[in-house]
């Protein structure tokens, strides 16, 4: 699997990621199906501190304790949580930060994390605080780079003008491409990735959109009506080639801007693994990329500011 530059940093990540929150507690479940993505070249697991408040770390970082010099590892930092209470508090400051990444560091048995983010933000954050938290992780070898987890264009902008961000998190698919009208080309006129999460949009843009639409979706997507859905549904089936698995559009479509460093996909059982590492990763052809842009819409960003 091919791998590509997180923004300026050293750290190359596989196109495909696999994102571990829907892992679930089982250990060595989690294991397999953790071995299954290295062995087909995935290299990069992304996690975070708030996942099942902690024991999401903790069983990554036992299944990959005997490989951890094969993975690039990811986590996120920024939900204040309690697990005997399950419940959390947004807290960006400094304090929370770097005592944050000392209680991943023990959590997933490993002396640094490849790239950290703040795992979301608001425009009222004391962002320079947050950010002088990460330079001195950075600089103390804990991390060796970060940015943020975040679908708020004004926050973005903020840390591109202010940080040494490498990359940003965000939701990003064919259905959701409210990223293309303020976001990508900003990110990549400045040397900085996107790791592109909800691929699927639910399992919409699966070979299972039938029921998940029905399941997930049978009040509409964003901004996307329940019957803006079906027709769409329709129209991808006539727009993409017989051989074009829909999936492997939707993947190839995300990964068609060159800001886009990797696709974060996540997984609850090892056939679904399965399902997408055999997908082709290849460029799109630009009548398709043209095609799927005619038949879907650039929502915009409202409340998220």
């Amino acid at each position: 699997m091919r791998k590509r530059q997180l923004g300026t940093s050293g750290i190359y990540v596989s196109e495909m990621t696999l994102g571990c929150m829907s892992l679930g507690t089982e250990l060595s479940k989690a294991t397999d199906m953790i071995d299954t993505a290295l062995d087909a070249g995935i290299n990069h697991l992304d996690t975070a501190d708030l996942y099942d408040f902690g024991r999401n770390e903790e069983i990554v970082g036992k299944a990959i304790q005997d490989k951890r010099d094969q993975v690039i590892l990811t986590s996120k930092v920024g939900n204040h949580f309690n697990r005997e209470q399950q419940d959390w508090f947004w807290d960006p400051s400094k304090h929370h930060i770097k005592n944050g990444l000392k209680e991943s560091l023990r959590r997933l048995h490993t002396d640094y994390i490849d790239f950290y983010m703040l795992h979301g933000g608001t425009i009222d954050d004391p962002i320079d605080e947050s950010i002088e938290a990460f330079e001195e992780l950075k600089k103390e070898g804990l991390i060796r780079a970060y940015g943020i987890s975040s679908i708020r264009p004004n926050v973005i902008r903020e840390y591109v003008r202010r940080a040494d961000i490498d990359a940003v998190m965000m939701q990003y698919n064919l259905l959701d491409r409210r990223p293309e009208e303020e976001i990508l080309d900003l990110l990549h006129s400045n040397s900085i990735s996107v790791l592109a999460r909800g691929p699927l949009a639910k399992g919409i843009l699966t070979d299972q959109s039938t029921e998940k639409i029905e399941e997930k979706a049978n009040k509409g997507y964003l901004d996307y009506s329940y019957e803006e859905l079906r027709e769409i549904q329709e129209l991808l089936k006539n727009t993409l080639p017989g051989s074009l698995p829909i999936q492997e559009a939707a993947f190839n479509y995300i990964l068609k801007h060159p800001a886009v460093a990797s696709v974060v996909f996540g997984a609850s059982s090892k056939e679904q693994i399965m399902k997408n590492i055999t997908l082709e990763i290849s460029e799109l052809p630009k009548d398709i990329y043209t095609r799927l842009q005619e038949i879907t819409k650039p929502v915009e960003y409202t409340n998220h500011r």
